[in-house]
């Protein structure tokens, strides 16, 4: 039997230490006197390929650094299952993703603004908050700041076959670009990446190995919560702490100020639901007590859909032909080992694009990540032959999914039912979205490398076949959220306030992915810095 033991009070108890919890826990902690308490359930980062950038090929369904999730059997998807990887280690999702910093458009901040009710979340509100923690390899300037926790560099290699990629964009009306992150992304151009040279920064370095504290940090690893501490009192139900478990003990611990929730956009609406917060007829069919009823908690899950496009070429250096002998294996290795760059220096796409589906569209609402290699899915080996990628996703999905625990055990994991291509609105971005690429690769500056499409087929034309295809090419680029949105008082789906307080229980916030109402335009990850960021803000005005 788990004996259960109580660690003590602290001011603030943090739920995971990944993106958004790694920031709150070093702002947290900086008042004097301060004690924060960050559990986490993964252990420490010092697996070497957490750090070395292409690592993420081997932290990617690793039982040491990733939840290992599936999804259910997607029907848009013709009924596949997908891995659906979660940081579970220090540093969460930042220690095993692409490491490309985007922000997403002025529009996604001024339509949270918008749903909420709340001009601070509006983009000129956000945008500081974005350069108070950054580091740009630039200096500062108006849309970038300098000596902050979140370093942002320029990648440390350049492949013919991409800058052929970015100019026949733009013989196709596509500009090129060379900053994504001043609030209009559209255009093309490689993406900056959270690296210092030539390593992964990630959150658990920026935010906690690298802080300076007047407060007291408790950092717990290997640690599984299993509920919220909900007690009901003279105002209402509070949230005074967790029950967690870890070193074959269940332990207590109870917050005086505030508890948490950042355990992303599938663990926090799971660890909800387990305290008997979320839909009524999902908890009991558990034969978990409702303790307060919010229907929102697991709805309203967004990710972006890739469609990876694979084209075959000739006379071009590709990571297919380097990797394919010991000696182009050998040489990859040497150059990174002696220069910190080359292909281990990679993040998973070096070369980006926004553009829109069609005129309508206000802003650009597909982005790409083009890549100089092709597989057939995630884990195989790459293609014998020279080739590359370019995936494209929509950037703002109308299919919406859900999270759902599937028994009371706290360590069963949830359903995770994304419903991609739900909608004919998506099933149309995507037709559109495979036609505009083919325009690209048609374009006079790829022809001398005589680029010819595997995947999905040349001979798929019609909107129904486009569509269908769509659904045998489709895969996540890894950014759930929504799941615990914020919106005004009177939207009976949300979960949390625009000051991300959960409805209904005082001394409770979350704060992570799972708050967005919409999902950005563009990568996820530097987004949930300025969240906690801004709610850590929220936080500490609260207890002046």
């Amino acid at each position: 039997m788990i004996s259960s033991e109580s660690i003590g009070s602290f001011a603030y108890i943090i739920i995971g230490a990944g993106t958004a919890g790694c920031v709150l826990a070093n702002r947290l902690s900086r008042p004097k006197g301060a004690n924060v308490l960050l559990i986490e359930a993964g252990g420490k980062d010092d697996y070497v390929w957490v750090h070395i950038p292409v690592g993420y090929l081997y932290c990617i369904d690793n039982p040491r650094t990733d939840w290992r999730y599936r999804t259910d059997r997607e029907p848009g998807l013709n009924g596949r299952h997908l891995i659906y990887p979660r940081g579970k280690v220090l540093g969460g999702c930042s220690s095993i993703n692409g490491m490309i910093y985007m922000r997403g458009q002025r529009q996604d901040y001024d339509h949270w603004a918008n749903v909420t009710g709340d001009d601070r979340w509006r983009w000129d509100k956000v945008l500081p908050i974005f350069l108070r923690s950054e580091d740009h390899h630039a200096g500062a300037n108006a849309f970038h700041g300098a000596g902050g926790e979140w370093r942002v560099e320029k990648q440390r290699l350049r492949w013919d076959i991409l800058d052929a990629f970015r100019d026949a964009a733009a013989q196709t009306g596509i500009a090129t670009v060379d900053d994504f992150n001043r609030g209009d992304n559209e255009g093309c151009g490689y993406f900056e990446v959270n690296q210092k040279n030539g390593l992964r920064w990630n959150t658990a370095k920026a935010f906690l190995k690298n802080s300076s504290r007047q407060g007291s940090l408790t950092i717990m690893t290997g640690c599984h919560v299993e509920k919220l501490m909900l007690e009901k009192g003279e105002g209402g139900i509070r949230c005074n702490g967790v029950e967690f478990t870890g070193g074959a003990k269940r332990w207590r611990a109870s917050a005086h100020n505030e508890t948490l929730l950042a355990a992303g956009a599938i663990g926090s609406p799971q660890i909800l639901q387990h305290s008997g917060v979320g839909p009524v007829e999902l908890l009991q069919r558990h034969q978990i007590t409702p303790v307060v009823p919010l229907e929102g908690v697991g709805a309203n899950l967004q990710d972006h859909l890739q469609l990876r496009m694979v084209f075959k070429i000739k006379d071009a250096k590709t990571l297919n032909t380097m990797a394919s002998t010991w000696w182009g294996k050998a040489t990859i290795a040497a150059e990174y080992l002696f220069n910190r760059s080359g292909p281990m220096s990679m993040a998973p796409s070096q070369l980006g694009l926004f553009t829109r589906s069609d005129p309508s569209q206000s802003t650009a609402n597909i982005q790409y990540h083009v890549q100089p290699l092709s597989l057939e899915r995630f884990g195989e080996p790459l293609h014998a032959y020279p080739a590359f990628t370019a995936s494209v996703c929509n950037l703002r999905p109308s299919s919406r999914g859900t999270v759902e625990i599937t028994a009371a055990d706290p360590y069963a994991a949830p359903k995770i039912a994304l419903n991609y291509l739900a909608t004919a609105e998506d099933r149309k971005v995507a037709a559109d979205a495979i036609r505009i690429t083919r325009r690209i690769a048609q374009a006079p500056a790829l022809q001398r490398y005589s680029p010819q499409e595997i995947k999905p087929g040349p001979d798929l034309v019609t909107d129904h076949e486009l569509e269908q295809a769509a659904g045998d090419i489709g895969t996540t680029i890894f950014h759930p959220v929504g799941t615990c949105k914020m919106g005004a008082n009177e939207d009976p789906a949300a979960v949390v306030d625009s000051e991300l307080r959960v409805r209904g229980i005082r001394g409770l916030r979350v704060v992570d992915a799972s708050i967005m109402p919409t999902i950005t335009s563009g990568n996820c990850n530097s987004p949930v810095i300025m969240i906690a960021e801004h709610a850590s803000d929220l936080i500490l005005a609260a207890r002046a």
